[in-house]
């Protein structure tokens, strides 16, 4: 397979990241500075997303080197790659910077990997991981549990809003589902290396595989809690919460969010003030995802009331709470405190078993004991989960990675079995081309999240952790529609599962930094400030 801009398809490829590289820095050039993301928010936001694709372009020409389906599969993705970024370009290039014709020298190379015979010559072949001996056996751990385990359930928690089962959650325990970002020395199984980060991604993918609310999701709050807690806790509160997160004796929820500001974090208003002997918090959280059945509730409040501080004014809090039930829960203190808290359910089309809440706190008492980093975590609330965040988005990557893969695999077994006008839907070009680009979608963004997890093991990558979730997620929203229409008119079905990861995979472009928020205010904004 010739290219037209070089006979090794190898190097074909790497010239034509090279040319869609080339385009986003001119236009970044030309966008200017960060005041650009906030003035051409059009350009910059397809700016964010087209410099995620070819992020997830980048990566795979690693993997195009490791064997000639891998190279077919990194040359397919590439050729759409680069079809996206002209479509976002045409009839804007003034605005890139770019002339017209920017992208001639791809031609061939487009027309050798975006041919029809081509892709539907790839179905059904999505290519080997390549995780090495230790990452596979994760692999097979986890997805050994979501198969018999987490599936069993997936359909009744989704179809009746149910509670996540408890046996899911004892049994995620048992395997050390939730001790892999915690530290050896407090029980968990987090060496200080990349293992950590690549262990958390595979561990995801398999869980989501299984389902996204009652499966995937249920490692991300106490990750954060835990990256937190490892970052600025006291030792005392290390020493006192890492082992009962990592044993699933203690489970978390993350309280952030609240209705008037959303991803505007610095501007919250929930108040903690202060009282004999802790803190009193007053105030309306939303989006409070798995709040009736946590433990304990990672609370971000304003502990000074001057609002002109924005987010240095902020402070970090573990809130203890009795369990609850899923339909809504009041709750009244019992001993230093006389406070209420009232969760109420806020229902949702997708993404059940853990259920999101709105919380109205008053008078909640919260000992001293619990405000992370006792007193010199005052005013650091903002800046202590970050790392948490930012890996959270990266999580949610490897979230959205489940679901695609789960959607791909009925696609491919519905279509292997199901006849239309007297031929399987397999057989049909249009469909095997469609599966094809799905699966390698679907291997360039876990080739990118593998890539994210080795930076964020050095101290690096948080910008490809953004953009990893703002690519992967729209992704899986593309993924999981066409895995449905390959269905038919089944696909509509409540009684097929690809109806359900087709309303999960919506939810996973608004939470953990919502799409707009993240092209914009981060991916954009970074790009633009490392051009200065």
């Amino acid at each position: 397979m010739t290219s037209g801009i070089g006979s090794d398809p190898l190097a074909a490829a790497t010239a034509v990241v090279e040319i869609a590289e080339s385009a986003l820095r001119t236009a970044v050039a030309t966008l200017g500075g960060e005041a650009g993301a906030d003035e051409d928010q059009v350009v910059a936001y397809d700016l964010a997303h087209a410099a995620a694709a070819a992020a997830a372009a980048r990566s795979m020409l690693d993997y195009a080197a490791l064997g000639d389906l891998e190279r077919d599969l990194a040359c397919a993705f590439i050729a759409e790659t680069l079809v996206e970024l002209g479509g976002r370009i045409a009839g804007r290039e003034a605005a890139w910077g770019v002339e017209p014709g920017w992208d001639s020298a791809a031609r061939g190379f487009l027309a050798a990997y975006r041919d029809p015979a081509f892709l539907a010559g790839l179905c059904a072949q999505s290519g080997p991981t390549h995780l090495d001996e230790d990452f596979e056996l994760v692999r097979e751990t986890f997805h050994r549990f979501a198969e018999d385990k987490v599936r069993p359930h997936a359909e009744a928690v989704h179809r009746k809003n149910l509670d996540v089962p408890e046996d899911v959650i004892t049994g995620l325990a048992e395997i050390g589902g939730f001790g892999l970002s915690v530290p050896e020395e407090y029980g968990g199984f987090a060496s200080g290396t990349e293992s950590d980060y690549m262990g958390m991604v595979v561990a995801t993918e398999e869980l989501s595989w299984g389902a996204l609310g009652i499966g995937g999701s249920l490692i991300t709050r106490p990750e954060i809690l835990t990256r937190a807690l490892v970052k600025g806790g006291t030792d005392e509160q290390k020493r006192h919460w890492l082992p009962k997160l990592a044993s699933g004796e203690v489970m978390a929820a993350v309280s952030v969010t609240e209705p008037d500001f959303g991803s505007d974090v610095a501007n919250i208003v929930t108040s903690a003030t202060r009282t004999e002997g802790g803190w009193v918090i007053r105030g309306v959280k939303t989006w409070c995802t798995f709040a009736a059945r946590a433990d304990v509730l990672m609370l971000l409040a304003r502990t000074d009331p001057d609002r002109s501080r924005a987010h240095r004014g902020l402070s970090m809090f573990v809130v203890e709470k009795p369990r609850a039930e899923g339909a809504g829960f009041v709750l009244s203190q019992q001993g230093p405190g006389s406070g209420r808290l009232e969760g109420r359910p806020i229902d949702t089309i997708g993404y059940r078993g853990m259920h999101s809440y709105e919380l109205a706190f008053e008078d909640w008492f919260v000992p001293d004991a619990n405000l992370v980093g006792g007193e010199g975590g005052i005013g650091q609330g903002f800046y202590l989960p970050m790392q948490g965040f930012e890996n959270g988005r990266l999580q949610t990557a490897a979230r959205a990675l489940g679901v695609m893969q789960a959607a791909y695999d009925a696609a491919l077994a519905y279509g292997s079995e199901r006849k239309v006008f007297g031929s399987a839907v397999i057989d049909y070009q249009l469909t095997r081309a469609k599966l094809t680009r799905m699966a390698a979608s679907i291997q360039a963004i876990r080739q990118f999240a593998y890539r994210t997890a080795r930076l964020m093991a050095k101290g690096e990558g948080a910008l490809e952790a953004s953009m990893v979730k703002a690519y992967g997620c729209r992704a899986a929203e593309w993924v999981t529609r066409e895995a449905m229409q390959i269905h038919g008119g089944m696909g509509y079905a409540e009684e097929f599962p690809v109806s359900r990861y087709f309303v999960d995979a919506r939810v996973l472009s608004i939470f953990e930094g919502a799409d707009e928020t993240l092209a914009l205010k981060v991916i954009a904004r970074r790009l633009l400030e490392g051009a200065r």
